[in-house]
């Protein structure tokens, strides 16, 4: 028998289950199809550029993030907490009070914070904010927008700021995400400040795989996953892995193949990402674009940022690199480069004539849909010896991820040792 416990995917999931199932005494073998862990949390290196796959930031208030991860170890560069916005009038602010006070002025001053609108978006938020899961645990769901329909939450800062923004973070322009898994996202914007890690995001897997007695097995790519009865048989380009049981964290595609289970929607982004000589914007924010005709962007780009603004590391000496996200899919459609360096000239103000495009990123399984009903914990135990991990099984996030992850491995490890912990 090659191991005690087969992890299929070194992914965020796959990681955190196999660092449980060490701590509790047991071998781990960690088989990864690709050439480096991190599944979707992968940074390219181009030109001197740090490029993530898709424009991702850690959030330092996810709880398993707090719990589970050295975030002082990566060296977090923060964005600013809030966003700006170019609409007719110019360029606004919206920022965070507490951590961005002298920005408080600006922000009231924006003609997007009505009293009516911000009482009644807090009055929706305010269970979450006051308790973690009292969005989770809720029985009542609807989609984000009938939510924020129902709650009155429908003037200008919705139109132009909330609707362009989640459509970026959840890869979704229709508003058809849960309303309490946003709840959710929303609570960790307000308590966390996110950022990029000094040496881009893998630095995140990276970290996690590096405390790992057995170093991951890359570019082994997996066929099938057998429960024999007594165990478990890994079908591998390389031949046959066996093991008392097996966690296969691959994505959630590829997990549902391996395994039978319903494979889950995926939503998609594209991002583009420019080197440019001189910053368009000295700004830490990501910026969305409100020029349209109904108060939201007047082209494919969802939200634009300066990223070495925030992240110095991202970029060589004498360069900034800007990224820019489109949606994916039927709501968002495809964009092509004409058109967002249209979006990009109008956002920022000025000529992007010399910007030079150093990488896109077209990832259509972005994130897993997450429609109503809210179901933060599906079940994983798929055979007598087989689990699925990843944040399909929990909520689409890198939290969803490492809290799934944890979960199938003391399920595993309580079986192991006798314990029904399913």
């Amino acid at each position: 028998m090659d191991a005690d416990v087969i992890v299929i995917g070194a992914g965020l999931a796959g990681l955190q289950a196999a660092r449980r199932l060490q701590d509790n005494g047991l071998t781990v073998t960690v088989l990864e199809g690709s050439d480096a862990v991190g599944g979707r949390v992968r940074t390219d290196r181009v030109d001197g550029f740090l490029v993530d796959r898709g424009f991702q930031i850690l959030n330092p208030a996810y709880p398993a993030v707090r719990d589970f991860i050295d975030v002082r170890a990566l060296r977090l560069q923060h964005f600013g907490v809030g966003v700006m916005v170019r609409d007719g009038s110019g360029l606004s602010t919206l920022a965070h009070p507490l951590r961005h006070p002298r920005l408080l002025l600006e922000t009231l001053r924006s003609g997007y914070v009505t009293p009516g609108e911000v009482f009644a978006l807090a009055r929706w938020l305010a269970p979450t904010l006051i308790r973690e899961t009292a969005s989770s645990r809720a029985t009542g769901d609807a989609t984000l927008a009938d939510a924020l329909d129902a709650a009155g939450v429908t003037g200008p800062l919705r139109r132009s700021i909330l609707d362009t923004f989640l459509s970026g973070v959840l890869a979704d322009a229709g508003g058809t995400t849960s309303a309490n898994f946003v709840r959710l996202l929303l609570r960790a914007f307000a308590f966390g400040a996110p950022g990029l890690p000094a040496q881009g995001m893998q630095a995140l897997p990276e970290q996690m795989a590096a405390q790992l007695t057995r170093p991951p097995l890359p570019e082994l790519k997996v066929a099938a996953v057998r429960d024999t009865g007594g165990g478990v048989e890994v079908e591998t380009d390389a031949g046959v892995l066996g093991g008392r049981m097996a966690v296969v964290a691959a994505g959630p595609v590829e997990a549902a193949e391996l395994t039978g289970i319903t494979a889950p929607a995926m939503n998609g982004l594209t991002t583009w990402w420019f080197s440019v000589q001189e910053s368009p914007l000295a700004e830490k924010f990501l910026l969305l674009d409100a020029t349209g005709t109904a108060g939201g962007p007047a082209g494919p780009v969802v939200h634009a940022a300066v990223v070495s603004e925030a992240a110095p590391s991202y970029a060589p000496a004498g360069r900034h690199l800007v990224e820019a996200t489109t949606l994916l899919g039927p709501e968002g459609g495809d964009a092509d480069e004409a058109a967002v360096r249209r979006d990009l000239e109008r956002m920022y103000g000025t000529s992007v004539t010399g910007w030079e495009l150093i990488a896109r990123h077209e990832i259509p399984r972005t994130l897993p849909a997450q429609p109503p009903p809210l179901i933060d914990r599906r079940t994983q135990r798929v055979g007598d010896h087989v689990f699925v991990a990843g944040d399909h099984r929990d909520t689409a996030s890198i939290n969803g991820a490492l809290v799934s992850g944890d979960r199938a491995a003391w399920a595993v490890a309580g079986l192991l040792r006798g314990r029904n912990e399913v």
